[in-house]
């Protein structure tokens, strides 16, 4: 029997939706909490776009077409979002907990490496390159920001999607990293299916077990 976790939350799907305004609504929710607000995963996809973090560069910009291209505050370089990939934005207060940016870093690589590692998929981390790597091919990625003690921003998984416009970028600021999905690797389970399973590796991750 799992423990219940001490830390309230709560999880919300959000479906397909917007970049710009989802960002922004990160932003107000971390502003505005206090020291009792549930923390949140939003659950969710994005239109096709590519996100500058704050260390980006434009040279790591190779020919990005009609996709719309966003600065924000998370820390990396430039990566994309699009259908078909899993993100989870992690909205939690880690100094409530005590934890510090590296141990959450840790425990999102930890739920994605366990997840795949339950599909029969060996998944590893790289030094210096947040994120988690299939045979030196990268399969989920992150970036976060901590303000007031609280994180948002978080991670994203390649499930089902079109890869292509990750060759208009060095992905997180790397030339010539490839990337991959799950359906490239074998998947059967659909969007949903995969959604709802790697949502439970996560919670137990994050010591957010109901």
């Amino acid at each position: 029997m799992k423990n219940i976790s001490p830390f309230p939350f709560l999880i919300r799907h959000r479906g397909i939706v917007p970049y710009k305004p989802t960002y922004q609504a990160m932003q107000r929710f971390t502003d505005a909490r206090g020291a009792d607000t549930p923390d949140e995963l939003w659950v969710l996809q994005h239109p096709p776009v590519y996100t500058l973090g704050q260390a980006a560069k434009p040279e790591h910009l190779l020919n990005t077409g009609n996709i719309p291209i966003y600065p924000i505050d998370r820390g990396g370089q430039v990566t994309y979002h699009g259908p078909g990939q899993l993100i989870v934005y992690i909205l939690m207060d880690i100094k409530r907990r005590n934890w510090g940016v590296k141990k959450l870093v840790h425990a999102l690589e930890q739920a994605v490496i366990d997840y795949l590692g339950s599909q029969d998929l060996s998944a590893m981390r790289r030094e210096k390159a947040p994120g988690v790597y299939v045979d030196d091919r990268k399969i989920a990625s992150l970036g976060l920001r901590i303000r007031r003690g609280c994180s948002y921003h978080g991670l994203s998984l390649n499930v089902d999607m079109d890869l292509t416009p990750f060759q208009g970028i060095n992905p997180c600021g790397y030339a010539g990293l490839e990337v991959t999905q799950l359906r490239d690797l074998g998947m059967i389970e659909d969007f949903d299916q995969v959604s709802a399973q790697f949502l439970s590796y996560l919670l137990e991750s994050l010591d957010l077990c109901r």
